[in-house]
């Protein structure tokens, strides 16, 4: 699963045993050649997709780690692609590794918790790659509201979503196993550090981004092809922010499929 620059045995149980942020602190020099780091065939899709749907002038990474997202941003926005992650470890590798065009759009980086991202309206496209899984299911709501927050009447928050593994397969009791070992680690031991890979579920997401005031699009990546059912193996959600939303509990907006 590791490459030979990647942490050893003991540098990752170190980091296992810390804080989400003091973790990423010390995974960060060795994250790029990690399993953890979204593959380059996801970002490029993501990337074409993006071209389909813009164009976009100023976009942010939500959780942007060493910047891979930014990455993305950095070919599809034509003014400004900015990264935001609450890890500085991350960010110092971050601005170390990416390098944007020399025509490409201004890049920055900024210090900030999703929970309460320190910007305005100030974009038309927020993205976010492998990041949910570090919120417990009662915080997604309230980021979301964060990233409508952020930006312009219009604008998208678009990440991809991986098909769950099916039941019984070698994947579905990986992560199983490893969702179980977190939720053990962390009643034992603290402070608790929050990676769990199956509570970031399709549906329950379309339904939190519809009560916070997202109209919400699924597109099937084409280019990871289908699963023996016919479904997609890798879906892009694509969330509008709506201009005006006042919706309570129960509430939603409309949303479509494109599978």
């Amino acid at each position: 699963m590791f490459s030979p620059e990647g942490p050893s045995l003991r540098e990752l149980a170190v980091q296992a045993l810390s804080s989400v942020e003091r973790g990423y602190d010390l995974l960060a020099p060795q994250f790029d050649h990690t399993p953890f780091r979204t593959p380059d065939s996801v970002l490029d899709a993501t990337t074409a997709a993006l071209r389909r749907i813009g164009p976009f002038e100023d976009g942010l990474d939500l959780c942007c780690g060493t910047g891979a997202g930014v990455g993305v941003l950095s070919r599809v926005c034509a003014r400004s692609a900015t990264g935001v992650d609450f890890s500085a470890g991350m960010l110092t590798v971050a601005r170390q590794r990416v390098r944007p065009p020399a025509r490409g759009p201004r890049v920055s980086w900024v210090r900030g918790d999703a929970r309460a991202l320190p910007f305005g309206p100030a974009f038309d496209l927020v993205v976010s790659f492998g990041a949910f899984g570090h919120f417990l299911p009662a915080e997604v709501p309230g980021v979301f509201t964060q990233v409508r927050a952020v930006l312009r009447p219009g604008g998208r928050f678009v990440f991809p979503v991986v098909a769950p593994p099916r039941p019984g397969s070698r994947a579905f009791w990986a992560l199983l196993g490893f969702d179980a070992v977190m939720r053990v680690r962390n009643a034992l031991w603290r402070p608790p550090f929050v990676m769990y890979y199956r509570t970031f579920t399709l549906g329950r997401v379309r339904e939190e981004l519809a009560r916070a005031g997202f109209a919400v699009e699924l597109y099937a990546l084409p280019e990871f092809r289908r699963r023996r059912d016919g479904s997609p193996r890798v879906r892009l959600v694509v969330a509008r922010r709506l201009p005006q939303w006042r919706g309570g509990p129960g509430q939603t907006a409309a949303g479509s499929v494109n599978s």
